[in-house]
């Protein structure tokens, strides 16, 4: 019958109100089925390796998010986030046990008696001990830890996801500095091919083969160009003050590393890695800590329903109390009490079963939100993945342009040394080899964006 006694709380706390969580059915596999990536030659479906960002083979780009990885402070944060969750993981965990309190108190009364001119004094001593039990008959407690273990795994979830952003975002600031750096070297080089022009041009004007008009000509172009490159180095610094930032540096520290002479934009020389869908899911963090979120939500309703019912709680004491220090070992000291204490807020009123519809709707909101995540993550995908493809082509075109312009206008200046072409042929080469140079830096810096907005879009980097 003791044992019974021991055994009948457990039993009795094994039963929990309210809904069992049940994860949502996953979408069949012809509905997160990649299609951008069938016939995008520029990825291909191997899975992702972990570090993403040596594809790229820039050891400065590696040095880069391995420091804002360990210094960024939106990961710190998030990582405090987690830490809190954990902490109330575990007071949730502790109410699983007894609690207890101890006591001692020590009073001195005095009573004066006026009418015997007399004064009472009592001293009394007393130590206590004193335990409770809940019993988590309807699986309050319970519902509570699974609601605190949901949301601490949305926590490290929110991590994984702070860990892609800030992977992605220091790849695409870095990647940014070095594009604009690059398309300062262009815009400097083309200036210098339109300055020679200019130089020809008024050696032949003082010749008197020439006109003024060509002279201003040529000068235009050496202007228009030269106003490129203050643009493109402000952009530059602007980017990398940016990545010093992510890397949890002063920005003016950023001026001094490796990473503000980059001039060349970062490139993968082989098909991107992206998996497929199904393995896009799995490896979201957002739709892992969405899914967590509504683990936790579904808890909370079993935590307001179990609010409905008697909450019974199992309550012991002791103590030991005597007018006189010395008298507290007696016998005759001794007090104890023992017994079951049932307690009920009668939800006559309506708000508890209110609290329990509120629950409800937020858990209907997370799955919701869960589904609409799901779907938000395929088309991030397919999205990035249809611009990689797009810009890498983009990039082969203008490369193929930019090489035949090149061959343009050495053949132009050639003809026109020998008075084959005239000056305004020479200037029209000059100035689709300058157009073309310009377009395929700027389509290298698109390209490199849209690489990295895969690897972030697949939920790659930690």
């Amino acid at each position: 019958m003791i044992r019974l006694a021991y055994v009948l709380p457990l039993l009795l706390a094994a039963c929990a109100v309210g809904p069992d969580y049940q994860r949502p059915t996953a979408l069949p596999p012809e509905q997160v089925r990649l299609t951008e990536a069938l016939a995008n030659r520029a990825v291909t479906p191997s899975p992702l390796p972990d570090q993403w960002w040596h594809l790229f083979g820039d050891p400065e780009l590696d040095r880069l998010i391995t420091q804002a990885l360990a210094k960024n402070t939106d990961l710190r944060a998030a990582a405090a986030n987690l830490q809190r969750a954990r902490a109330v993981l575990s007071e949730s965990s502790a109410a699983r046990l007894p609690t207890s309190s101890a006591s001692a108190q020590f009073t001195n009364s005095r009573q004066v008696i006026p009418a015997f001119n007399r004064t009472i004094s009592n001293d009394f001593f007393s130590v206590g001990f004193d335990a409770s039990y809940e019993v988590d008959l309807f699986g309050g407690v319970s519902r509570t830890i699974e609601a605190a273990r949901g949301y601490a795994g949305a926590a490290q979830a929110a991590i994984d996801a702070a860990r892609v952003a800030v992977a992605a975002e220091t790849a695409r600031a870095y990647a940014s500095a070095c594009g604009f750096g690059a398309q300062a070297d262009v815009a400097r080089e083309t200036e210098g091919l339109q300055a020679r022009t200019l130089d020809l041009t008024q050696r032949r004007l003082a010749a008197g083969r020439g006109t003024r008009s060509e002279v201003d000509q040529a000068a235009v172009l050496v202007e228009q160009v030269r106003a490129q490159v203050p643009v493109f180095e402000a952009e530059r610094r602007a980017a990398l003050y940016a990545l010093a930032v992510l890397t949890g540096d002063p920005p003016a520290a950023i001026l001094n590393t490796p990473a503000a002479k980059c001039r060349a934009v970062p490139t993968a020389s082989h098909p991107l890695p992206v998996g497929d869908g199904q393995a896009l899911i799995a490896r979201r963090p957002d739709v892992r800590q969405a899914e967590r979120t509504l683990a936790a939500d579904t808890a909370r309703i079993g935590v307001a329903t179990a609010a409905l019912y008697p909450s019974i709680s199992l309550l012991g004491g002791v103590s030991l109390g005597a007018t006189q220090f010395g008298n507290l070992g007696n016998a005759s000291a001794l007090g104890y009490f023992i017994g079951p204490l049932i307690s009920w807020s009668f939800p006559f009123t309506g708000a508890a079963r209110m609290r329990v519809r509120q629950n409800e709707a937020i858990a209907n909101g997370s799955l919701a939100k869960f589904d609409g995540t799901v779907l938000t993550a395929l088309k991030e995908a397919e999205q990035a993945l249809a611009r990689t493809g797009g810009a890498a082509e983009r990039e082969a075109a203008l490369r193929r342009a930019m090489t035949a312009s090149t061959d343009a206008a050495q053949l132009s200046r050639v003809r026109f040394d020998y008075g084959a072409d005239s000056f305004l042929q020479l200037l029209d080469a000059e100035r689709r080899r300058a157009t073309a140079r310009a377009a395929l830096a700027q389509a290298e810096a698109d390209r490199a964006d849209a690489q990295i907005s895969v690897f972030k879009a697949i939920g790659g980097g930690w």
